[in-house]
């Protein structure tokens, strides 16, 4: 080695090669502050679709996991303390927690997912969401509509079903069209109204006493996250129920129609990959899912003792022997 070579070294004034340095600072880290009552263990499909893209923690994505499977009750105070860390986007599930990330900021981006951002107020419309949101939304109110129908046509001869609602998730005005819709076929709808994990066995066993025959599980992340629980306490009354994600059919539930959600999760992580490249929420239209699936559990329908109609088995995309 020539002795201007080991100087330089010795010094530590290394020539590195053009570029190396640049390369470097070229890789931004972003900053996600995750609010939602889903577990982390839930979100797979989101982070997985993140990293694909080349989003991934401990390389350029550093991700605030205090916001991990949430109470409702909690959501304010802890959008408010998630913002003092500077995140560059907070990711909602469920309107109360994005309304407790927009009360929290107005100029941080929202990315979220939830049953109807237009009819909560959330957005201003799909195609120009008009603030600091934008995500994906599930059609929930036609969704849970169709559901209804699904499970009426499931149980002949019913006359009275009941719903169950998680006051976070589903307005008394979407309830009030459901009853309405139930009315017009002859049938009572009992609306059980839930807030906590806790609240929702006894609501079940109540809707059973009250007399119902069958039970309409509503679009929400409580409910979705308490899954189990529900296919648990329904199959021990012997009570049909319909779920939101077909997926859940396929894990005991007897019914499910609705979207895939491990999709529209890689849909969501799209949309975050956006605003972290710089779109505005304002500007960035909210995204809806469009393809549907009727799932049916036959071996489920057995415990049950319930025997679902021909025409509807014909009508599923899966039917589970």
């Amino acid at each position: 080695m020539r002795r201007r070579e080991f100087i330089a070294l010795a010094s530590g004034a290394v020539a590195w090669p053009k570029g190396v340095h640049a390369q470097q600072a070229a890789v931004p880290s972003y900053r996600l502050a995750v609010l939602l009552p889903l577990p982390e263990e839930a979100m797979r499909p989101f982070f997985d679709e993140m990293r694909q893209l080349g989003f991934e923690e401990g390389r350029n994505l550093v991700i605030d996991r205090r916001g991990f499977g949430v109470r409702y009750e909690r959501f304010p105070a802890l959008a408010a303390e998630m913002l003092k860390a500077g995140p560059s986007a907070f990711i909602c599930a469920g309107d109360a927690a994005i309304r407790a990330a927009q009360t929290a900021t107005s100029t941080i981006p929202i990315v979220a997912v939830t049953d109807d951002m237009v009819g909560s107020g959330l957005v201003r419309s799909l195609a120009m969401p008009g603030n600091n949101t934008t995500g994906v939304s599930f059609l929930v109110g036609d969704l849970d509509a169709k559901r209804q129908e699904i499970l009426i046509g499931s149980v002949p001869d019913v006359h009275r079903i009941a719903a169950l609602v998680d006051v976070q998730s589903t307005p008394a005005f979407r309830t009030k069209l459901l009853e309405d819709a139930a009315q017009r076929r002859g049938i009572a709808l009992m609306i059980q109204l839930v807030e906590r994990t806790e609240e929702i066995g006894p609501a079940i066993e109540r809707a059973k006493t009250e007399g119902a025959k069958a039970l309409s599980v509503l679009a929400s992340p409580l409910l979705h996250v308490s899954r189990q629980v529900i296919i648990a306490r329904t199959s021990a009354l012997r009570l049909p129920a319909i779920y939101q994600w077909p997926d859940t059919a396929r894990e005991g539930g007897l019914l499910a129609y609705g979207p895939s959600l491990s999709e529209l999760m890689r849909v969501w992580a799209r949309q975050v990959i956006k605003v972290l490249r710089g779109a505005n929420p304002a500007g960035l239209a909210v995204e809806q899912p469009t393809k549907f699936e009727l799932v049916i559990n036959l071996k489920t329908a057995k415990a049950l003792g319930v025997t679902i109609p021909q025409s509807l088995l014909l009508r599923a995309d899966e039917v589970i022997q």
